[in-house]
């Protein structure tokens, strides 16, 4: 920890050396999008995108799951996903898997998790129809396949809220689908056209 601390004792320091004013951020924010991915501290989202302070409006969970929209039972990730639509009024919204992610590798491989009950009750919200995988994804470390197809359900999900439906209708908002090789730092895109991921 004394590093990151050191760091972070330093942090005006680099800024400063950097050009970047930060001023203006005490006004508000207003970032380019929602990203929506795994708690995973490999995947860094400002790191990936470069993005500056204030472009990003991040939401991290385990697995990247977004839970289905319940207006009864209000959650940290719909809050989330209903104040960055609706006060921040971002312009897209992209959900980020990643290779070699626990979570998903967990479902995919029916993993005992009853030492952590926790997150064996918040896997529960990943689709394991989406989530079946045959041998070879079972065995496959980067869980490619499987969390590619997991990106394309938590869009589908993200569909079913309410401020993201209606901005979807209106032509103000648009759902991306990415996919992070930790491995290689390589980011692909899902391509409604293709059905597939590519590189961006």
């Amino acid at each position: 920890m004394e590093p990151l601390i050191d760091r972070a004792r330093a942090f005006p320091q680099r800024v400063g050396d950097t050009g970047r004013e930060l001023t203006g951020l005490a006004a508000g924010q207003s970032p380019q999008a929602l990203f929506i991915t795994c708690s995973d501290s490999r995947v860094v989202p400002a790191l990936i995108t470069n993005a500056d302070p204030g472009d990003l409006f991040e939401l991290r969970t385990a697995g990247n799951i977004v839970p289905v929209y319940r207006a009864d039972g209000a959650s940290g990730e719909t809050a989330t996903v209903e104040y960055a639509v609706e006060v921040l009024g971002v312009r897209d919204i992209v959900v980020c898997g990643h290779s070699h992610c626990g979570a998903v590798g967990a479902v995919v491989r029916g993993e005992d998790l009853s030492v952590v009950p926790a997150v064996r009750a918040w896997l529960r919200h990943a689709d394991r129809a989406v989530l079946r995988a045959d041998a070879a994804e079972v065995f496959d470390p980067t869980v490619a396949g499987p969390v590619q197809r997991h990106v394309l359900a938590q869009l589908d999900r993200l569909r079913g809220y309410p401020a993201v439906a209606r901005r979807l209708r209106e032509g103000r908002i648009r759902l991306r689908g990415w996919f992070y090789e930790i491995h290689t730092g390589l980011v692909l895109e899902h391509r409604a056209d293709t059905g597939l991921f590519l590189p961006l």
